[in-house]
């Protein structure tokens, strides 16, 4: 690519971040962890940078706010820094999966900070490149890293696992009802030639899923696709890490809020927030003992989705749920 080339690239990837990416449940967010940012200075970690539009929201509304962005897509990590450029030093971006919270706290040399955000999910910048393979409604390479850099790919998945493996994941990460036939179908398939193309794995499912079910249960690709991006990035063993070491990260104070977009990342999340929101105390004693009280509560009644009007116009909020907590003790001593 000539020098003159790139920047046009670059002008448009920027125009991308800024102007066609639109930030799920943006003013909710905002409002739910404005307490934690607001009247001085903080410091808030974005663990699902993105094209940084919640980053841009919020370092917008908070003068005196620190951000510390993490991703582990660089195009992500380019595009979101020329965003949030005209913030200057109060942004620090680091190249890192959304669980490593010992990063972001590097970062910015501390032990603690007041917000985590994470905006869980494929980005809207990976299911705009083709190329990389996310989205079943163009013919592209199964990739499906979302950093370019990992070694696993959603082609090595088809091409490499049992038919007892291909089942376990697509029935688990894709609640996937006809998970066996699908994967003795792609085990089949493979070994006449190996899967290269998203087209032919398309095919495939559809081939495979009866065709009541076609009919009433979306695409017959969403689910088997859903599945091996979260294989392939290992997506909810990271956030089973990521979350307990942002809530253990969090300041008294703090707050933390999750956008999840499927029931798998939804119960994680759920979970641990409300084991966290749990006296210790137990249940036959008449008090509270002391340093046994909830460490966190909970800041939204249940799983929050988009407004109608939101789902309407940005087709991305339609299957969100937001969650978020607050810490109000420390840990024991």
């Amino acid at each position: 690519m000539t020098g003159a080339s790139h920047d046009r690239g670059a002008e448009a990837g920027a125009r991308s971040a800024a102007d066609r990416h639109v930030p799920v449940l943006r003013e909710r967010t905002l409002e739910l962890l404005a307490p934690a940012l607001s009247g001085g200075p903080a410091v808030v970690v974005d663990a699902t940078l993105g094209m940084g539009g919640h980053a841009e929201a919020l370092l917008t509304a908070h003068p005196q706010l620190t951000l510390v962005g993490l991703d582990r897509d660089p195009e992500a990590l380019r595009l979101a820094g020329r965003r949030l450029e005209p913030f200057g030093d109060r942004v620090r971006l680091v190249h890192a999966v959304y669980d490593d919270v010992d990063a972001a706290l590097a970062a910015v040399g501390a032990s603690a900070v007041d917000g985590f955000l994470f905006d869980l999910g494929v980005s809207s910048l990976q299911l705009d490149e083709v190329e990389r393979g996310f989205s079943y409604a163009h013919d592209a390479p199964l990739d499906m890293r979302m950093d370019p850099g990992a070694r696993r790919t959603a082609a090595e998945v088809l091409n490499t696992y049992s038919a007892g493996e291909l089942t376990r994941v697509l029935k688990t990460y894709g609640e996937e009802k006809f998970a066996a036939k699908i994967a003795a179908a792609i085990v089949r398939e493979r070994e006449r030639e190996p899967f290269t193309g998203s087209a032919r794995l398309v095919q495939l499912l559809y081939d495979a899923v009866p065709a009541a079910s076609r009919r009433t249960g979306g695409h017959p690709a969403k689910r088997t696709f859903q599945a091996l991006r979260i294989e392939v990035n290992a997506e909810l063993d990271v956030l089973a890490r990521a979350v307990p070491a942002a809530l253990d990260a969090l300041a008294v104070g703090g707050r933390i809020a999750v956008l999840s977009y499927h029931s798998l990342e939804d119960r994680l999340v759920k979970r641990e927030l409300a084991e966290r929101a749990k006296s210790r105390t137990p249940v036959d004693l008449p008090v509270e003992l002391p340093g046994h009280g909830p460490r966190f509560r909970l800041l939204t009644r249940g799983a929050e989705p988009a407004e109608e009007q939101e789902k309407a116009a940005n087709p991305r909020a339609a299957s969100v749920r937001l969650r978020a907590a607050e810490r109000i003790a420390a840990e024991d001593p």
